[in-house]
């Protein structure tokens, strides 16, 4: 499955924050869509339509906030001793777009420096999508609606899908103020809730008014692959359908406390019917929130 994307994880599970890289191959068009209120982000303005640079080199998820993206620096140097990059006047400039969640406030603080981001490279291999407490998703909580002490675990989760040749999979880190449910019958996986009473930012909004006040420290980010053929306005429009996954799955999203982001990464192989991409999008992206939070009470 999209074996030519390569996919690594580094984190430091003692400060509790980490990162997750995806090289992809030569000629992969890049895409973004940033909704939330509150991002961190590097190179979202180049992958604009009707910007000049249309290929993408790396994508970075990473804890750690504003802080975290060092560790695209140590991406790029990476790419860079692999002679991996834009053509420019005879240097080879290597396009790494990145976002960051926060993550700070879990563990010690700490962040994915520019040496973390380099072994996450390292470390890249095809296949390797794995759900868990492992990369940007190490420090990742959710349903913080009563503040971070009583939040619940989060996560990265991942979700593919093949439609004959088409291949598409779905990479998030899940650290949102919002509770999380599953989107095929409506209930809540995992949110806000006092000795295992699960009570749901909505809930508690009717109930307790102004005594809910929502804290900056959150943001679900997220990169889909496809080897479906697709130009930048195309894969900057799937990203913009892929955030119906995150709305399904979170709730509330794209709050002016998330920094929700999400890149998109297409490698050019097959042909491919845009309407069926964007149906199945919403899909995975949905998927792979509640996989980034099933395994942990």
């Amino acid at each position: 499955m999209l074996e030519e994307f390569k996919i690594g994880h580094e984190q430091d599970d003692d400060v509790k924050t980490g990162v997750t890289v995806i090289i992809a191959p030569e000629h992969t068009t890049g895409g973004v869509s940033v909704r939330g209120g509150a991002p961190a982000t590097r190179e979202t303005d180049l992958l604009k339509s009707e910007n000049l640079v249309s290929e993408v080199n790396a994508v970075v998820l990473s804890g750690g906030s504003a802080f975290g993206l060092e560790a695209c620096c140590g991406v790029s140097d990476y790419l860079r001793e692999k002679n991996i990059g834009f053509d420019s006047l005879g240097f080879k400039v290597p396009i790494v777009c990145g976002a960051s969640l926060f993550d700070l406030n879990y563990g010690k603080f700490g962040f994915p420096d520019k040496n973390m981001g380099y072994k996450a490279c390292v470390n890249a291999a095809s296949n390797n999508f794995i759900s868990g407490s492992i990369g940007a998703g190490t420090g990742c909580t959710v349903g913080k609606a009563l503040g971070a002490k009583l939040a619940k675990k989060g996560g990265l989760g991942c979700a593919c899908l093949k439609i004959d040749d088409v291949e598409m999979a779905v990479i998030v880190a899940v650290n949102s103020l919002g509770d999380i449910y599953d989107f095929n019958n409506g209930k809540m996986i995992k949110g806000a809730s006092i000795a295992g009473f699960k009570l749901g930012v909505f809930s508690l909004s009717e109930k307790a008014g102004k005594k809910i006040k929502p804290q900056s420290g959150n943001t679900t980010i997220a990169c889909i692959l496809t080897n479906a053929k697709l130009n930048k306005t195309q894969m900057n429009k799937l990203c913009d359908i892929a955030h119906d996954g995150l709305a399904l799955a979170i709730r509330p999203v794209h709050t002016l406390f998330d920094g929700d982001s999400i890149f998109g990464l297409a490698s050019n192989k097959t042909d491919a019917d845009f309407t069926v991409l964007s149906i199945n999008i919403t899909r995975l992206m949905a998927e792979a929130v509640a996989k980034a939070v099933r395994k942990y009470d």
